[in-house]
């Protein structure tokens, strides 16, 4: 491979203003030209690039690019603790009404939140993932899966593990040299993803029977929405983080199934935020329960 490049390097694009770290997955010529595909470190996106476009990157440089996406997963942390904090409260403050137990506390209750099956198509991805729902107290269960393999597997996946919220996901991209937004065909997984979410709603219709996170970088977000998904990406088709589907599935497993997820505030508490992913109304899945066992 020309200028000393080779499979796992990792690289920034010159023609992108070296916005983005990527590493690089497999080498290839087209028309006689070099090529590179690459795939985002931090954002779930795939794309090809020549080979004469890109420029090493440091491991300096990489730790770098990673430290604002470390911040904000710290802030969305400690905002989420904050919440759980006060969802407990607010139930506490119900019971001593409704219930007549002004001696119940906070130790003695417990909290059923909704659990997770989680298909990936990138395997480094998902570990990170299923690391961090489990740092989130989550209960989820996850697969590497390609993107095309997912529609021919999501079914069973399902009937296994009966989760309360799917998560449908891996790499995605707006395909070089193509101009129609609105098309599939120019979305390198999206269609891969529309038939795994349409064979999901076969398996469970109501938008609330199973709640459906769909998407990666650049996806065609309305033919998500329209396929069956709660929540998508992406609305500006701009670039989404690996963790964005880990914090909405968090939002909604930790809601009260007797509330709505409040959509604005839970893709504003993603790293990408509002222009990457959105949703429609869709109640939550947390169940408080009392008292809690000693066993």
């Amino acid at each position: 491979m020309n200028r000393g490049f080779k499979i796992g390097d990792f690289v920034s694009r010159l023609s992108h203003h070296k916005d983005i770290l990527f590493q690089i997955e497999d080498v290839y010529h087209q028309n006689n030209m070099p090529m590179a595909l690459l795939k985002g470190v931090d954002l779930r996106l795939r794309a090809d690039a020549p080979v004469d476009d890109l420029e090493a990157v440091s491991m300096t440089d990489v730790n770098h690019f990673r430290q604002k996406y470390v911040r904000k997963s710290t802030e969305l942390m400690r905002n989420i603790e904050k919440r759980r904090h006060n969802t407990i409260d607010s139930f506490l403050s119900r019971a001593k009404i409704n219930y007549k137990r002004p001696e119940m506390t906070e130790m003695e209750i417990f909290e059923m939140p909704g659990t997770v099956l989680h298909l990936d198509g990138d395997r480094e991805y998902l570990d990170l993932c299923l690391a961090t729902y489990r740092q989130l107290g989550l209960k989820a269960h996850g697969f590497f899966v390609p993107e095309a393999e997912q529609a021919n597997v999501v079914k069973d996946y399902l009937s296994e593990y009966a989760p309360d919220i799917l998560v449908i996901t891996g790499h995605d991209g707006f395909l070089r040299g193509r101009k129609n937004f609105s098309s599939l065909e120019s979305y390198r997984n999206s269609k891969s993803f529309v038939r795994a979410v349409r064979r999901a709603r076969e398996y469970a219709p109501g938008r609330d029977d199973l709640i459906i996170f769909a998407g990666a970088c650049q996806s065609h977000y309305e033919s998500l929405i329209g396929a069956g998904a709660n929540f998508a990406s992406s609305p500006k088709r701009v670039l989404i983080h690996a963790y964005d589907p880990v914090f909405i599935a968090e939002k909604v497993a930790f809601t009260p199934f007797n509330q709505m997820v409040p959509i604005k505030e839970t893709v504003r508490d993603t790293i990408t935020g509002t222009d990457g992913v959105g949703g429609v109304e869709t109640h939550g899945r947390l169940r408080l329960g009392y008292p809690k066992s000693p066993y």
